[in-house]
């Protein structure tokens, strides 16, 4: 496995390979992301898996100075997990006009994002989707892959790249990976790591609430907005500080009316200082 940190070098190192998978990830890999890996080595003869922790994605009050920064151990999991290479760029090296004194990244062009990139998690973090868009954009300029592999954990951002690629034209299929989960149904996250143990015991009640959601749906409710409301005052009472509960339609992630049949609950809500987002997709009758 190849280890790599500049742009050229990868593209020189890319130029004779017949066929590309890319995994973008911000590291401190766990679970979910090596079955992307694997998911991705299904798909495509030569996996780029790429770590970057991208500063233009995160807000003011956010958590970029201390958002883990593991990348031995994670090319120590990726090589296990059969990647070729590991792009791990420095600021720098994305960003070409970046001030290193001033930390400006000097990104003066950007890729502006749809609607629904304000609403849902955009709507707490403006500018956060146009910050995924404009790096996963630059990623596949530099990688140039056949195949992109995300995780349906994200799911709004899943669908942002989807669009990217379908309103671009970029000759690349997305592949979508299932959420993998702890026993207990929390959905696995880098930032689980922020979760004291008792935090992560009571975090399973994020994924429980929106099952529970969902049985109501499959059960023939249809006051969606009874039951967000309902999901985010179960979830506030059990102490969490809840951002949002959303029934929404899946191939459009507009807020679900009577007549879709394909939807997605999806919720993000901040225990103790930790916040945490989770979706269940899932069809109707």
């Amino acid at each position: 496995m190849q280890i790599i940190h500049t742009v050229p070098e990868l593209r020189n190192a890319l130029k004779s390979r017949p066929g590309i998978a890319l995994v973008p990830t911000m590291g401190n890999l766990h679970a979910g992301h090596i079955h992307l890996v694997t998911l991705a080595r299904q798909h495509a003869p030569c996996v780029v898996v790429s770590i970057f922790v991208n500063p233009l994605q995160f807000g003011a009050n956010e958590d970029l100075a201390n958002y883990p920064r593991t990348l031995q151990a994670d090319c120590e999991k990726l090589e296990a997990a059969g990647a070729d290479i590991v792009f791990a760029p420095g600021v720098q090296d994305m960003y070409p006009d970046y001030n290193a004194a001033s930390h400006d990244l000097g990104q003066s062009m950007t890729i502006n994002s749809p609607p629904v990139a304000k609403e849902l998690c955009g709507a707490s973090r403006p500018g956060h989707f146009d910050g995924v868009a404009t790096v996963v954009m630059k990623l596949f300029n530099i990688v140039m892959p056949q195949i992109a592999v995300f995780g349906k954990k994200d799911f709004q951002q899943l669908f942002i790249i989807r669009e990217l690629v379908r309103q671009f034209n970029l000759p690349i299929s997305i592949v979508a990976g299932d959420t993998i989960r702890e026993p207990s149904g929390l959905a696995m996250s880098s930032r689980n790591g922020y979760l004291t143990p008792e935090q992560k015991s009571a975090a399973s009640a994020l994924n429980a609430c929106l099952r529970k959601l969902v049985d109501s749906i499959q059960q023939g409710s249809t006051d969606f907005t009874a039951l967000e409301q309902a999901a985010a005052q179960a979830l506030n009472k059990k102490g969490w500080v809840t951002d949002y509960v959303s029934v929404r339609a899946s191939d459009t992630l507009l807020p679900a009316a009577g007549q879709d049949t394909r939807l997605v609950v999806l919720a993000a809500a901040k225990i103790g200082s930790t916040r945490l987002i989770d979706n269940i997709e899932f069809s109707r009758t």
